[in-house]
């Protein structure tokens, strides 16, 4: 687990030039937040992006793969693509991913239920 932490510290200092990023644990791995938004995913030693209708071409343009899992054997995709090799060798390739991201995770925030008016 401290190789996954490193990982995840690697990655908040990458992003320092993009603003304020910290990784939370969660599910296992790590998310990467910015301004309360989740747009990074750390699983199994990889790094994923938020990606959207508007972004995902630019990711399968790279090859990149969604993030996948499964529970009792069905396959669940996740809108997070494996991030090009590209955004930890060129730290302007680094912001333009980032706010690749971060513009969809903007784009479609998480929502939140409301218990007001479920009474």
């Amino acid at each position: 687990m401290a190789a996954a932490q490193e990982f995840a510290t690697h990655i908040v200092d990458l992003l320092d030039p993009f603003g304020p990023c910290e990784a939370r644990r969660m599910f296992g791995g790590f998310g990467i937040f910015h301004q309360g938004l989740m747009f990074g995913l750390i699983a199994d030693g990889n790094l994923y992006l938020k990606a959207d209708a508007e972004s995902r071409a630019l990711f399968e343009a790279e090859d990149s793969e969604a993030f996948s899992y499964y529970n009792k054997e069905k396959e669940y995709k996740l809108s997070y693509y494996l991030a090009p090799e590209e955004f930890f060798e060129d730290p302007e390739a680094c912001l333009r991913w980032a706010q690749t991201a971060f513009d969809a995770a903007l784009r479609n925030p998480k929502k939140v239920k409301s218990k007001i008016g479920s009474e």
